[in-house]
């Protein structure tokens, strides 16, 4: 089977589908270019493929990459950054996964909408729907996500991580194997502990009235040039992570990242997009603290020569819930992890735009 070719991933009905998938790259890219300003920030447009390619199952910036044994998470403190990651550390209890949990099971419920649509009501919530997450340590992980008519579905097996969606089907990452942003939200606290035991202690910030060291990450250039392409360029994706002085938890999560669009012969376009997650309701599941709630809030904003007006924004909003967590499920296999068949070829994969930029990261 040939390498699939990128697709375009604004919200298109079906003969629009079949019509695009018979473009070439550089009238697809005309296509998405020409649609986008309509498709997204029109009031009449409609927004869950928007929702759900923002804010359904994002990946991380960074990929995890695991301590060795002599720089495992139990090493003598040297900066101010394993500092702060120890004291997480000690407040979730998540050293009583290593070598332990072999496999995670996750339930939830999320409520999405866009902030100002005429169409919603007064808290915001245009949208409701759940979602299941598995997760096998350390990069296996497969999302499914319903939210109205809409089901979408995510995964890794540790080698490519890719995702499937009604309006574009089946398409790969580009960049390598990053964790779920969901699961850095609280519920992998693990895999947020070796993440930011690599970050740039920032300074202090009161989130919510809550005094927090801030950590900050960085996707350095090589990490950037893997998820660009000839008319994509990610300049850059920053995150930071919030942890609270006096309990030691991750409770805000922020990242943003700015990618550059031009196809040949048109001006190029910019997007910067900032997710921005608040983290509650920490709950012990068999002595390790996961976080149970929080609210996120995407910030989009195009601009460019083109957009007279000035940038363009919209902003949107989730609200999540877990209703159960459960480690170590039985009958959990990497046969579960494996790719749709038309992932499955012996080349890298060409990774879809609706997992970077501008609407994906």
């Amino acid at each position: 089977m040939g390498q699939l070719a990128p697709l375009s991933e604004e919200p298109i009905n079906e003969d629009d589908l079949v019509s695009t998938k018979r473009r070439s790259r550089h009238q697809a890219w005309r296509l998405w270019i020409k649609t986008h300003l309509s498709l997204l920030f029109s009031k009449k447009s409609h927004h869950l493929n928007v929702l759900l390619s923002v804010l359904g199952c994002p990946l991380f910036p960074l990929p995890l990459h695991h301590p060795q044994p002599h720089l495992s998470l139990h090493h003598q403190v040297s900066s101010s950054a394993q500092y702060i990651i120890q004291h997480f550390t000690a407040a979730t209890g998540c050293r009583k996964l290593e070598g332990r949990v072999k496999n995670v099971f996750v339930t939830g419920k999320v409520a999405m909408g866009v902030v100002g649509d005429a169409g919603m009501g007064s808290n915001g919530v245009s949208e409701r729907g759940c979602f299941v997450m598995w997760q096998m340590v350390p990069d296996m992980w497969l999302i499914e996500l319903v939210v109205g008519a809409h089901k979408v579905v995510a995964g890794s097996d540790g080698t490519v991580a890719w995702r499937h969606t009604p309006w574009l089907g089946a398409h790969a990452a580009k960049g390598g194997v990053r964790p779920l942003r969901r699961a850095l939200q609280g519920l992998d606290p693990l895999a947020v502990s070796v993440v930011f035991s690599a970050s740039q202690y920032t300074g202090e910030k009161q989130i919510s009235g809550d005094d927090c060291f801030a950590l900050k990450l960085s996707a350095d250039q090589k990490n950037l040039t893997d998820r660009s392409d000839s008319t994509a360029e990610m300049i850059k994706h920053v995150t930071y992570g919030y942890f609270s002085q006096r309990s030691g938890l991750l409770v805000y999560l922020e990242d943003s990242y700015l990618t550059r669009i031009q196809s040949p012969g048109t001006y190029p376009m910019y997007w910067e997009i900032t997710i921005s997650t608040k983290i509650e309701d920490y709950r012990a599941v068999e002595g390790v603290m996961i976080a149970h709630a929080g609210k996120s809030t995407a910030v989009i904003t195009r601009f460019g020569d083109r957009l007279k007006a000035g940038p363009a924004i919209t902003r949107l909003e989730e609200s999540w819930t877990i209703d159960d967590v459960a480690f170590n499920v039985p009958g959990l296999s990497v046969d579960c992890f494996i790719p749709p068949k038309e992932l499955q070829t012996e080349c890298p994969l060409q990774e879809d735009l609706d997992w970077r930029s501008p609407l994906h990261g």
